[in-house]
């Protein structure tokens, strides 16, 4: 038996007896995962995205070999961070070919992820989306080079926005997100299940809610599958996302960060609201 104190306090955290998907690649879904626990909450971690090289790698080599002509590098993920650096150690490209960049990133984890590095942040913007990027560069690009380096699919609009202003831009696809096929049955399971069917799921990009709608194979997000269930988005983008397959966006981060989203979810569980309306 366990101690009686230690069961009335897990009781008593914000989030106990709420049933919560996460959604993140394997990779990364610890943070978020266990930042909902502490707050008590039974986490299901049915990742919906899966990290990938590029098929080629060789828009990273081309733009490596050149990095001494670009004045700017933009990175808009931790995973964009790890593939720089790997690819790097595979070309046996030093740390140091990077000293006269300027660095910018889109939030405070890719931040955080570049200065353990050893390299210092220039700019990240108060709001963490790409629009926010583009005005934080705009008055310091123009006739720059500039390096992008993301996924291979992402939206447009900074390299099209800082076009528009004059800089001379690159983009390097150096990663891909795919659906993992295997985590089908476990969320359909998870969906139909009187025991395990979540309150909530957690989106934390474009990514996880179109690779939801993949999984599901739904035509709408109205499918009764999906009834009741509250969907939790990191951001304005994923937000927009989620109304696209017309599924509901229950809760949004106000900080577009897992804390943030964290934050916002015991928000709602203090509304004493855990269902879809």
């Amino acid at each position: 038996m366990g101690n009686p104190e230690a069961q009335v306090g897990a009781n008593d955290l914000p989030l106990a007896g709420w049933r919560i998907i996460v959604s993140r690649a394997k990779k990364q879904a610890s943070v978020l995962a266990e930042g909902l626990r502490a707050q008590g909450a039974c986490v299901l971690e049915i990742p919906f995205i899966e990290i990938r090289p590029p098929r080629s790698s060789k828009m990273m080599d081309d733009a490596l070999r050149l990095i001494s002509e670009y004045e700017w590098l933009i990175l808009t993920s931790v995973n964009g961070v790890e593939a720089l650096f790997a690819r790097m150690r595979m070309l046996s490209i030093p740390p140091s070919a990077l000293a006269h960049l300027k660095f910018a990133a889109i939030g405070p984890a890719t931040r955080a992820a570049i200065e353990r590095q050893g390299f210092a942040v220039e700019i990240t913007p108060q709001q963490y989306i790409a629009e926010a990027v583009v005005e934080a560069l705009a008055d310091q690009v123009r006739g720059k080079r500039v390096l992008l380096w993301r996924a291979k699919i992402a939206r447009d609009v900074i390299p099209r926005e800082l076009r528009k202003l004059g800089a001379h831009l690159d983009v390097v696809e150096a990663y891909q997100t795919v659906t993992p096929k295997s985590s089908r049955d476990q969320l359909r399971a998870a969906l139909r299940s009187s025991v395990e069917r979540p309150d909530a799921i957690t989106f934390t990009s474009s990514s996880t809610v179109r690779n939801y709608v993949s999984l599901l194979a739904i035509r709408s997000g109205k499918s009764k599958l999906l009834s009741g269930v509250l969907n939790i988005s990191i951001g304005p983008v994923t937000s927009a996302t989620l109304r696209e397959y017309d599924l509901n966006v229950d809760v949004q981060a106000e900080q577009y960060t897992i804390p943030g989203l964290i934050e916002a979810l015991v928000r709602r569980a203090g509304q004493g609201k855990r269902r879809s309306s």
